[in-house]
């Protein structure tokens, strides 16, 4: 099973976990890691489907903790979480469904390549300009020390 955050403004994956288990503690795993590679201001909005994981006392208390407030998509729509869901088919027909996984290790291992260097790093979004996550980022950091 496979967790994943991503910034909604520039598309870039920042936090993500893979297990062989739906835990709480899957996605949690993503939410830590998001936090660890961003500066969160009070008030930041999260948005998740209605999965109980991210429903747990300790992924709620995490938002909490960090001031982020908590939104959750529709029951049974999926429009709501339409970048989130943009994101999986990418990653199911770019990735997924080219490879054949022997382990876990393995599949770590090429996601993890694909999300850090390849969708992040080089793939083109037509919302972003026809730039890559990590591209956009950088060019909005600039305008914004100006």
């Amino acid at each position: 099973f496979l967790a994943a955050i991503l910034d909604a403004c520039s598309r870039r994956v920042i936090g993500w976990e893979l297990q062989p288990e739906l835990k709480a503690g899957l996605c949690l795993s993503a939410l830590e890691q998001a936090l660890r590679r961003r500066q969160v201001r009070p008030g930041l909005l999260h948005h998740s489907d209605q999965g109980v994981q991210y429903c747990s006392q300790e992924y709620v208390r995490t938002l909490a903790r960090h001031q982020i407030r908590g939104s959750m998509s529709r029951r049974g729509n999926p429009y709501d979480n339409a970048l989130m869901e943009r994101f999986w088919k990418t990653l199911k027909y770019e990735q997924v469904y080219r490879e054949e996984y022997r382990s876990l290790e393995q599949a770590r291992s090429n996601i993890s390549q694909f999300i850090e260097r390849i969708y992040n790093e080089r793939r083109l979004h037509s919302a972003l300009g026809y730039r890559p996550p990590a591209e956009f980022e950088a060019a909005a950091a600039v305008g914004n020390s100006e």
